[in-house]
């Protein structure tokens, strides 16, 4: 072998050395941490949390972050019991579940100590990112009848709390925070440190979600923008058409394309909204089911043009009246639930004053036009019942 094939092959060999050292080192590394893992999950906690917190019933336990650690059980009614474990100094630390995994808009249980020993949870809604903007004693966890807890015990801080889903809790973005300062009078300082996760509640498994709130972010900008085209301004329009135009010999074409293209956006829009739900399993009942009393007031609006009477038939006025007034049940719902979807979804002023525009601009014209029609018909002789026209 010449000295360039000996050069070669004791470069190799010191990349493999130093490759399987780095090897060795992370798995001893995880090794440590899983070690580290199970010594905490077997800390009974019984010996210090009253129930149900000290007494889980197949309780998963998975470090979540940094010195974070996850006790919970979720029971067959969907009680979920939690308690969050970390190495503690000072300050508060706080968990908080999220619609999107973003801090907007989630609620917090934020516990610390105080120095004189007394524990002090609070549940927290974030509406901002100041420490004013974040509210006491306000948010939308389901909290049960069992007071939640904050208790200390040697260098480890637990945070308790139980919550009671109407369907069992799967997929979760969670944000979980610690400060090293007391809160200011209940109100929280800012946070040394935070992250967020995906927490799998079915599983019991976790994962970064560095990129996943931005996937949701634009899913919810879609969601939103095609609730508001299709259920906000097509539909309506497609109403205005068949209230204040039967006068205009293309009137119905109108009507149908206008209300055909609201069907199509809305249905576009449930179905994201959908996947949202799937994914994220937001606890926004009112939104949801107004959603889907929409979508089943639209599909009966389809569904009842295939059996509209002839014009002649005594039964074309109860279809008249059917007809209308589902339309406009439906246009009714449709615009609360687009105020209730930006609420929850904390939307900016910028879609606030836009559908704002859409909405006022549509009440305007339905008023004007209202008033137009109704003159109009004022305007127009009566004739009597028993008046006779003179044959030609």
């Amino acid at each position: 072998m010449n000295v360039d094939g000996i050069s070669r092959l004791l470069v190799l060999s010191m990349f493999v050395v130093i490759l399987f050292g780095f090897r060795r080192e992370e798995n001893m590394v995880v090794m440590a941490i899983d070690e580290d893992a199970k010594a905490l999950c077997s800390v009974n906690l019984a010996e210090f949390l009253p129930p149900p917190y000290g007494g889980l019933e197949n309780m998963v336990c998975q470090p979540v972050w940094n010195s974070f650690l996850l006790r919970y059980s979720q029971s067959t009614d969907n009680v979920v019991t939690i308690v969050l474990s970390t190495i503690y100094t000072s300050g508060w630390v706080g968990m908080g579940f999220s619609p999107d995994g973003m801090m907007i808009n989630s609620s917090c249980m934020a516990g610390w100590v105080t120095p004189v020993g007394h524990g002090k949870i609070k549940q927290y809604y974030v509406e901002g990112f100041t420490p004013s903007k974040i509210i006491p004693d306000k948010g939308e966890l389901p909290l049960t009848s069992v007071p939640p807890l904050m208790y200390l015990q040697g260098a480890m801080v637990y945070l308790a709390f139980q919550l009671k889903y109407p369907t069992p809790l799967k997929t979760q973005p969670m944000l979980l925070a610690f400060s090293t300062k007391y809160p200011q009078h209940h109100h929280l300082t800012t946070h040394e440190d935070k992250t967020t996760i995906i927490f799998d509640f079915s599983s019991g498994t976790s994962f970064a979600a560095t990129a996943t709130p931005n996937n949701y972010i634009s899913s919810k900008k879609t969601h939103g923008i095609l609730g508001i085209l299709g259920w906000g301004l097509f539909c309506p329009f497609g109403a205005i058409f068949a209230r204040y135009f039967r006068s205009q010999p293309l009137w119905y074409y109108f009507h149908i394309s206008a209300q055909f293209i609201g069907f199509i956006l809305g249905l576009a829009g449930v179905v994201i909204g959908i996947q949202l739900n799937n994914k994220l399993q937001p606890h926004i009942p009112g939104h949801q089911g107004i959603g889907i009393l929409i979508l089943v007031l639209s599909i009966l609006q389809v569904l009842v043009l295939f059996v509209r009477p002839d014009k002649d038939s005594k039964y074309r006025k109860y279809w008249n009246l059917y007809h209308s007034w589902v339309g406009r049940i439906a246009l009714f719902f449709g615009a609360v639930n687009i105020v209730l979807g930006m609420h929850y979804a904390g939307a900016g002023q910028g879609w606030k004053i836009g559908y704002g525009f859409v909405l006022g601009s549509t009440m305007l014209a339905c008023i004007i036009l209202e008033t137009l029609l109704r003159l109009k018909k004022l305007d127009e002789p009566t004739l009597p019942s028993n008046y006779q026209m003179n044959s030609i």
